[in-house]
C-alpha cells in the first residue's frame, strides 16, 4: 500500500510544501528522481508517458522532459539543476512551458527514517500565489500523487526483481 501526499498551500501564500514516506532507503528515492531510466518510468499521472529531452541530474545541469497523452498531446516541462547532493538534497528550477516566464523554485529533501524507510519533503516557491492556486486547480496535487505511486510501485519491482 502506498502512503499518502501531503501537500500544504497556505492562503495567500506563493508556495506550497509536500511531503511523502517511501518504504525504501532515501538513497533508492533519490535515485528514482536521478537515474533517467527510472525517472521516466514514474513522473506524472499514469495516462501520461515521458521523455527525456535533456536530462543532467548534477549541480549545474539541465533537464528538459516531455509528456504524451495517448490522443497524441504533449506538454513539457524544464528547469536547471541547481545543487545535488547525492541521496540527501535536490535544489531546482521548473518551468511548465504552456506558462512560459513562470518559473519555480524548488527543493526536494530525502531523510531516512528508521527500518529502511525515507522521507521525501519538498518546498516550491512560484512567482505569485495567482500561478501557484492555478497550478493547484490544473490537478497538480493528483499527479504528484500518482507519480508517486508508481515510484512506489517502480522501487518495489526494481527490489523484488518483479
Amino acid at each position: 500500500m502506498s502512503n499518502p501526499l501531503t501537500l500544504h498551500a497556505p492562503a495567500g501564500e506563493p508556495f506550497l510544501e509536500y511531503q511523502r514516506e517511501f518504504e525504501f532507503p532515501a538513497g533508492a528515492v533519490f535515485q528514482g528522481h536521478m537515474d533517467p531510466d527510472l525517472f521516466v518510468q514514474w513522473i506524472g499521472a499514469a495516462e501520461f508517458t515521458a521523455r527525456l529531452d535533456v536530462f543532467e541530474p548534477r549541480s549545474g545541469g539541465a533537464y528538459r522532459v516531455i509528456q504524451s497523452q495517448d490522443d497524441g498531446g504533449e506538454f513539457a516541462f524544464r528547469g536547471v539543476f541547481h545543487t545535488v547532493r547525492q541521496d540527501e538534497f535536490v535544489l531546482q528550477t521548473f518551468e511548465f512551458e504552456g506558462y512560459p516566464d513562470v518559473v519555480t523554485l524548488e527543493y526536494n529533501t530525502f531523510t531516512e527514517l528508521p527500518g529502511g524507510r525515507s522521507r521525501l519533503t519538498g518546498h516550491s516557491l512560484y512567482p505569485s500565489v495567482q500561478y501557484r492556486d492555478e497550478f493547484l486547480g490544473n490537478g497538480m496535487e493528483d499527479s504528484m500523487s500518482a507519480g508517486y505511486d508508481q515510484l512506489d510501485q517502480l522501487l518495489f519491482s526494481v527490489q523484488t526483481g518483479r
